[in-house]
C-alpha cells in the first residue's frame, strides 16, 4: 500500500496516524499538493493529497481512503461498531475536516507555509480573525465534549480523536498553544492524544521538515 502525501497536511497526518495505529504495513511517498506525476495523478485525479494506491485499486481523500482500510483490515478499529459511538466518531471526523479546519487553515498558512516555506508574507490579518474570532467558539465546543475517559467518544482512540487532533497539530506549527486554564480538559486531552506514539513518529518526521 502507498500513501501519497506530506505529513504537514492535517488530512494526510489524519490517514498516516490511522494507518499506524492500526499497525498496517505501507509505504508513504512525500507528494506535494499538485504533484503532476502520472503515477499520483491515478491515485488522485485533482493533484489533492492524501492520495493512496493498493495495488490495482486507487482513491483519494482522507475519509474514502480510511473507510478502505478500515473495511479490508478491521482488527484494531477507529471506527465504533456501535451505531450510536460510530455516528458520533463520523460527526467529529466532519467537524475536525471542515469547521474546525477552516479556521486553523488561515492560521497555518500565513504563518507557517507562506513565510516558512514558500518565503512570502503572510496575512497576518486573516490569521488574527481565525486565530480571535473564528477558533474560540469552536475549542469552547470540543473543551464541553471531552468525557471523564479522555477519549471523544467511547473508552478509546477513534476517528475522533485522530482528526482532531491532526487539526490541532497545525496550530502548535504556528505556535498558538491551547489555554490551560481557559480550556483546561481540551489541554489535557490534546497532550494525551498527541503523547501516542504514532503521533510521536508522525511529527517527529514533520519537525523535521522544519529542521528541527
Amino acid at each position: 500500500m502507498i500513501l501519497y502525501g506530506v505529513g504537514l497536511s492535517p488530512f494526510v497526518r489524519k490517514t498516516l496516524v490511522t494507518f499506524k495505529e492500526k499497525g498496517l504495513v505501507f509505504e508513504q511517498r512525500p507528494v506535494m499538493p499538485g504533484d503532476k506525476s502520472d503515477e499520483f495523478r491515478c491515485a488522485s485525479p485533482l493533484g489533492k493529497i492524501p492520495g493512496f494506491a493498493d495495488g490495482d485499486f486507487k482513491i483519494c481523500d482522507s475519509t474514502a481512503i480510511i473507510t478502505y482500510v478500515e473495511a479490508k483490515f478491521p482488527e484494531k478499529p477507529v471506527l465504533p461498531a456501535d451505531p450510536a459511538q460510530r455516528a458520533r466518531t463520523i460527526w467529529f471526523e466532519e467537524f475536525a475536516d471542515t469547521v474546525l479546519s477552516a479556521q486553523v487553515a488561515p492560521i497555518f498558512w500565513n504563518r507557517v507555509v507562506l513565510p516558512r516555506m514558500m518565503g512570502q508574507a503572510g496575512d497576518e490579518a486573516a490569521a488574527a480573525k481565525a486565530e480571535t474570532e473564528g477558533l474560540p467558539p469552536l475549542l469552547a465546543y470540543l473543551e464541553g465534549q471531552i468525557p471523564a475517559s479522555n477519549f471523544l467518544v467511547g473508552d478509546r482512540l477513534t476517528l475522533a480523536d485522530i482528526a482532531v487532533a491532526a487539526q490541532i497539530v497545525n496550530l502548535m506549527h504556528a505556535g498558538y498553544e491551547i489555554d490551560a486554564a481557559t480550556y483546561p480538559k481540551l489541554a489535557a486531552y490534546a497532550a494525551t492524544i498527541l503523547a501516542r506514539p504514532a503521533f510521536i513518529e508522525a511529527l517527529t518526521a514533520e519537525k523535521a521538515m522544519f529542521g528541527g
